[in-house]
């Protein structure tokens, strides 16, 4: 059965030019907040989780919810596989999909129908399933002729089509993202987000990085809310979020 156990994880971000008035610069850079130590003459370490202890079972659609810095993306980087906690014990049970980077999936040389075999082969998607799964991506993504050309030739909207359903073309236990779409002509944008659905409701545990309160409520039945890197409320969806409106009123 699906499940998620994070039992007292930190992950720690060594910068080795502390010394430097470039860090402040690199570490902006690298995207992450945290609490910062200094280790030696010219070691810092940033600490992106601190000590995080989580359980989620099948059904759990959990909200990760803080300010820019304060360990959302590190935690669904860790729970994708993407990297490993500095201490700590991390077990997840199941098949993971993460959206993380959707643009990332495509390889502008190679043609729409390339890049669609490509996919299927890095996300694991049975041979069985790769034709079906080839006629609905052509459906979806409306892209007809244009699949047999190069992406580097397709507009940011093109690629934003097809990238997004390859990545929505699996069939996940535990699904992971970071931030729900926003970009995209309006017809896109609700067919996007009827397929998103559908592919929620297959799934046994959802896991979503958002600032948007609304996204958090409609998808949402837990909330956990971080703070450079630690836990400072986990519960109920509505609790933790008139917990933190509070806060940041």
């Amino acid at each position: 059965m699906p499940h998620i156990l994070l039992d007292k994880v930190s992950v720690d971000f060594p910068i080795y030019d502390g010394a430097q008035r470039s860090f402040r610069h690199t570490l902006l850079n690298a995207g992450i907040g945290g609490m910062i130590s200094r280790q030696g003459n010219r070691h810092l370490e940033v600490r992106a989780l601190d000590n995080l202890s989580l359980v989620l079972n099948k059904g759990d659609r959990l909200g990760l919810i803080g300010r820019n810095g304060a360990g959302k993306s590190t935690l669904l980087r860790v729970l994708a596989g993407l990297r490993e906690p500095t201490s700590g014990r991390l077990k997840v049970f199941g098949k993971t999909a993460a959206l993380l980077n959707i643009a990332s999936i495509l390889d502008p040389d190679m043609t729409g129908y390339e890049n669609i075999a490509r996919a299927f082969v890095l996300l694991g998607i049975p041979n069985r399933d790769h034709v079906a799964l080839t006629q609905e991506v052509d459906n979806f993504t409306e892209l007809g002729t244009y699949l047999e050309l190069p992406i580097k030739v397709y507009s940011a909207g093109m690629q934003l089509r097809l990238s997004f359903a390859l990545m929505t073309a699996q069939e996940p236990e535990i699904l992971l993202l970071d931030e729900t779409l926003s970009a995209g002509d309006a017809q896109f944008l609700s067919r996007a987000d009827e397929r998103m659905a559908a592919l929620r409701n297959r799934t046994d545990i959802v896991v979503l990085a958002s600032h948007v309160e609304r996204e958090i409520r409609r998808i949402c039945n837990k909330v956990l809310w971080l703070e450079q890197g630690h836990c400072r409320a986990f519960g109920d969806t509505d609790t933790v979020l008139a917990a933190y409106a509070t806060a940041n009123s």
